[in-house]
């Protein structure tokens, strides 16, 4: 790893005085359902409990083999979690147990733990599963007297096992858990979803068809309406709000618009649970029948059923689970006796940690709905936005023209962007035009009216359709104000990358100058490198992941094959390591090379030694991923060569440069709906912004705060001025000065083996359900 030599003395110290694990036990279940990535969280906490200094147990078949014992429960070792991260489903089995739901057999469970010491428990599944181990827990003394009378255990067995601490991480695919934004399972399932999807759409539109299909949610939507949101369905159904009566023909109304603007398929999402305001069940084979008895059209239906759980989890669920899995040990290790159960979650981009039984009593009670009600709403609004077109008559009377462009390197998920802010702005009444070629587009004239109806379909496709350029706006400015005086553009929004973001920077400091560029712009980040200061993510990035991922796995497994190689593996990103960074940790590298943390021949000769020992153990194969500028000397080639001579005799080494592949590629799930929700957020900001600053008759903003970036920073969404992110800018190597995912690499370099220190200040601190969301401002608001 680079730079993971030995740390210095009082680092380690410290980090060995608050953390040590020695004589402590840790027990891993999952319970439940079954989801992907619960085996990424498996490896993370064994692990991180093995690097402390604890056992690790793994307790097969969840419940079930705690109370059965035996051989259910093994001691993990480092190399038992190898080959895990890609793998779906969860390698140590999950079982629904009844016995555990008895008296009698949580306390041979009890016992079997006893026995073996482990008084920490992770849990990884449903709120059933968290519900059963904090039963368990609050039982937990009464337990050890019982086994005393009964003469099972010692009474010093008693004393020394006398607290259990339990610590859960959801694994769910439904995402319909109270206090976290996302569940281990969910994105993955959404990426099996989308996959269908985007099959299904060329067979449909080939023959004209409609398409009804069920997706997973007895009792919660969330995948039904993301996955809509996400391939531009025609009609959704889900269980939190039935539709009202008459429904039947809207919907019928709505498939005929469409067919009658030359679209040539339907596509109608289903969840399994979906109701009517009747509380009668709206089945796939109904919604088929009314289509074709109302409308006569070519109607099949798709059940997609148990693909939604299979196949390798995504990157994101891969991070996720990685990053929960190392919380959840730190969570178990600073315990006392007084800490309550609690859940480790994401709530924006920061790991938190929650009351177990406060999350599970939101989910069962109806002030949780009310606030899940909110969240839909957000949801179900911003599809309803892009779905239904309005007559022009019950549009807002507005006299502004919106400009939209792309700007730098092309990024999935752009173009669902553009379609967001293009239907959103029509929606809120303005008159929407797209600029190709970004701003060489806009100083040539490339300038035209874009409707409602030319955006359908972009969700889906990668790339840019708009056409995008690197070129800057500094040496054109005149003529581009002079095409803003032409097409009387009333306000700007740029969806792009570092040259969009130096390309606002120089438009809004012109204002002086230009009285043109006195009017809103504000930018959005889209940008595989994920390099843009004021946001901690881009548009695009998370599907450069899903590719870097998905290549890094299959190289495994020929490296598997081989036995005795090590892949060097160079990625996109320029100066910014984000992508080797989080690739790394995602694919299970062995050591990422980046510019942000500089390494010398030592760390390199350090690393093919840290190879060299492995080679020894049963893992023997080897992943570096090395960021293309993070040195100009230590070339891919350099690399490649030196592990290539330093290995001989221990193992062989090959090269590859994934390049341009990371930028291609349909857009992941995240990409789309956080492209479509970003931009929508980004219209309404206009919005809002042209109201405020028409006076006179005529647009003027020329204040910082009328051209702006929209970003995610931890929790929230934030409109910043650009300006005031310039002293945060690192421009010679076009990054952020200061970057979140830095803080992940000590915890990629553990996951690797690599003693490092690990700085905790920033972990999880236990909060309250209802302090988890900030509200909603006009400055800030959670997606």
């Amino acid at each position: 790893m680079a730079g993971a030599v030995a740390p210095k003395r009082q680092d380690t110290r410290k980090f060995f005085e608050n953390l040590s694990g020695a004589g402590k036990s840790i027990g891993v279940l999952t319970s439940g359902g079954d989801a992907q990535g619960m085996n990424a969280a498996v490896r993370a906490v064994v692990r991180m409990g093995i690097y402390v200094g604890a056992k690790v147990y793994f307790i097969h078949e969840g419940y079930q083999g705690m109370v059965d014992g035996g051989d259910n429960i093994k001691e993990a070792t480092w190399e038992s979690v190898s080959s895990m991260l890609q793998v779906g489903g969860t390698v140590i089995g999950s079982a629904r147990c009844k016995e555990f739901r008895t008296h009698e057999g949580r306390l041979k469970a009890a016992h079997n733990l006893v026995e073996r010491g482990i008084t920490n428990l992770c849990v990884i599944g449903g709120d059933g599963s968290l519900t059963g181990a904090n039963l368990f827990r609050e039982e937990w003394s009464g337990l050890l007297d019982e086994l005393v009378q009964q003469g099972l255990i010692s009474e010093e067995a008693a004393r020394t096992n006398s607290v259990l601490h339990i610590v859960g991480m959801v694994g769910s695919i439904d995402n319909d858990f109270c206090g976290t934004d996302m569940t281990i399972g969910t994105d993955s399932a959404l990426h099996r979803i989308i996959e269908v999807v985007d099959a299904i759409m060329t067979t449909a539109q080939s023959h004209q068809r409609t398409f009804v299909l069920e997706v997973m949610g007895r009792h919660c939507g969330y995948l039904a309406l993301v996955s809509a949101l996400a391939c531009g369905a025609d009609w959704v159904f889900f269980p939190e709000m039935p539709p009202e009566d008459g429904w039947e023909d809207n919907m019928c109304q709505k498939l005929s618009e469409n067919r009658a603007d030359k679209k040539r398929l339907n596509i109608i999402i289903v969840a399994e649970g979906a109701i009517d305001c009747h509380n009668k069940a709206i089945t796939p084979d109904y919604i088929k029948e009314l289509v074709v008895r109302c409308l006569g059209f070519d109607t099949r239906v798709t059940i997609l059923g148990h693909v939604q759980r299979g196949g390798t989890p995504s990157a994101f669920d891969r991070i996720l689970a990685s990053r929960m899995g190392v919380e959840a040990v730190l969570a178990l290790l600073e315990a006392s006796a007084s800490t309550p159960a609690c859940v480790v979650s994401l709530v924006g981009n920061q790991a938190v940690r929650l009351p177990l039984m406060e999350c599970v009593q939101m989910v069962r009670v109806c002030v949780y709905m009310l606030e899940r009600q909110r969240s839909f709403e957000n949801n179900l609004s911003t599809y309803r936005l892009l779905s239904y077109r309005k007559a022009d008559s019950e549009l807002p009377n507005s006299s502004f023209n919106v400009a939209v462009l792309n700007v730098g390197a092309p990024a999935a998920g752009m173009n669902a962007a553009v379609r967001s802010a293009v239907r959103v702005g029509i929606t809120e009444g303005h008159k929407m035009f797209a600029v190709n070629d970004g701003f060489e587009g806009f100083y040539k004239g490339q300038i035209k009216e874009i409707k409602w109806g030319d955006v359908g379909g972009w969700t889906g496709q990668g790339g840019s359709l708009l056409g995008t350029k690197r070129t800057l706006p500094g040496k054109h400015l005149d003529k581009i104000a002079e095409q803003i005086r032409i097409h009387n553009i009333s306000a700007l929004l740029v969806i792009g990358g570092f040259e969009a973001y130096v390309g606002l920077l120089e438009l809004s400091a012109a204002r002086d100058k230009y009285n043109e560029f006195c009017v809103p712009m504000v930018m959005v980040p889209a940008t595989v490198s994920n390099n843009i200061p004021g946001s901690d993510l881009s548009i695009g990035s998370d599907t450069a992941l899903n590719a870097i991922t998905d290549t890094c796995d299959r190289i495994k497994q020929s490296a598997s094959g081989t036995k005795r190689r090590v892949f060097i593996i160079e990625t996109m990103g320029g100066y910014c390591g984000y992508l080797a960074t989080v690739g790394g940790l995602a694919a299970g590298a062995d050591t990422v090379y980046i510019y942000e943390e500089p390494f010398d021949i030592r760390d390199l000769q350090a690393n093919v030694e840290h190879l060299t020992q492995k080679m020894k153990t049963s893992i023997q194969r080897g992943l570096v991923l090395r960021n293309e500028n993070c040195n100009e000397n230590f070339t891919t080639d350099f690399v490649y060569q030196l592990y290539t001579e330093e290995g001989r005799g221990v193992f062989d080494c090959r090269k590859n440069i994934l390049g341009h592949m990371q930028q291609g590629g349909a857009p992941s799930p995240f990409d789309r709906n956080f492209g479509t929700k970003v931009a929508a957020k980004a219209i309404q900001w206009i919005t809002r912004t042209l109201k405020d600053s028409y006076k006179g008759g005529r647009v003027f903003a020329n204040s910082e705060d009328t051209a702006c970036l929209l970003g995610m920073r931890r929790r929230a969404m934030v409109f910043q001025p650009v300006a005031q992110l310039r002293d945060e800018t690192d421009f010679v190597h076009r990054i952020p000065k200061e970057q979140w995912w830095l803080k992940l690499r000590p915890l990629m370099k553990i996951l690797a083996k690599y003693k490092t220190s690990y700085d905790v200040s920033d972990s999880g601190q236990l909060e309250h359900v209802t302090r988890v969301r900030p509200k909603e401002t006009n400055t800030s608001s959670t997606i």
